[in-house]
């Protein structure tokens, strides 16, 4: 068997420390203008901002749960935390949108004004904040799903913050007083369907899926297409972490292979270089042993393969 280890993704501590920091002074801020401003876009957004605060802290709990190492108890470690991570921060997101849109509604029924060059100030100073946090965990969004779990919780407030500045900007100039209310209700509607992929996968993964970048069916043609590999069985394919897919397989080769590590090393090269899978594990059998193996025949197999072997010679 071979079983070799993805190296460490790269460290965001400091970028979950300036985000915090940045957000939670933004908060205060925010809130205290809103509440004189009589403005709920400024408002929700502190409490919106408020409950960032908290995903930002959960994702970097995550972020440092994966780190962990095993023990006999969880032989894994804790990766899995910054999936849980991913998924609790889709949560938040949604929830936090849905309250929103609940009390634009209400202030739609009765209209309330606002000064509108206060709201207009704050929520740019909440545009490059919120842009400015985002774009600290932008070189991580497409590799982690917990770093985009974070990236979106900040750039989605970056776009209420700019939704609030254009409603600040025609209360002064058409008067119009349930622009604010209508300015929430677009945005919660933008973020909850870009937040929505974020829910589905960490989901997904959750419950041992097949990352989105990876393909199954391409992976066992690989596999099948090395020298001396008869069939495969057993294939899986999860995710330990946002960041570190995972693969075993049970390979029957050729009794002509000679035993030693070429096999397992051509194997590993295969999925690293190809699929970017780094964590794998291999047990390699003969077409005798296959035969009777346990794990072939199991029913809860994802996708079986029916494995095509040899007749025995007489």
């Amino acid at each position: 068997m071979t079983h070799t280890h993805d190296h460490a993704p790269a460290t965001f501590g400091r970028a979950f420390a300036i985000g915090i920091v940045l957000n939670l002074g933004f908060v205060a801020v925010e809130a205290a203008y809103g509440w004189r401003a009589h403005s709920l876009a400024l408002v929700a957004d502190a409490g919106h901002n408020l409950s960032d605060v908290g995903g930002l802290a959960l994702a970097w709990a995550g972020l440092a749960a994966g780190r962990w190492r095993g023990d006999d108890r969880h032989t894994y470690g804790w990766r899995r935390g910054s999936i849980l991570a991913s998924f609790a921060n889709a949560i938040i997101l949604l929830v936090g949108m849905g309250a929103l849109a609940w009390s634009a509604v209400q202030h739609l029924r009765l209209p309330a004004p606002m000064q509108g060059r206060t709201v207009m100030v704050v929520a740019a100073i909440g545009v490059v904040v919120n842009a400015a946090t985002a774009a600290l965990f932008a070189a991580g969004r497409k590799d982690d799903l917990n770093i985009r779990g974070a990236y979106l919780h900040m750039a989605a407030d970056a776009l209420i913050a700019v939704g609030v500045v254009l409603a600040g900007a025609l209360y002064l100039w058409r008067g119009w007083s349930w622009i604010d209310p209508v300015a929430s209700l677009v945005i919660a509607a933008v973020i909850v369907a870009g937040t929505w992929s974020l829910f589905r996968q960490s989901l997904h993964l959750l419950f041992d899926g097949v990352p989105e970048h990876l393909d199954v069916a391409a992976i066992r043609q690989r596999l099948l297409g090395l020298p001396g590999v008869q069939a495969l069985h057993d294939l899986h394919v999860w995710a330990m972490g946002t960041s570190e897919p995972a693969l075993s397989v049970h390979l029957v080769v050729d009794a002509a292979v000679p035993p030693g590590d070429a096999l397992l090393r051509a194997v590993g090269t295969e999925l690293h270089d190809r699929f970017e899978i780094m964590h794998v594990t291999v047990q390699v059998e003969s077409a005798s042993f296959a035969e009777s193996c346990d794990m072939r025949a199991r029913a809860d197999s994802p996708s079986p393969v029916p494995v095509t072997l040899p007749p025995r010679a007489p």
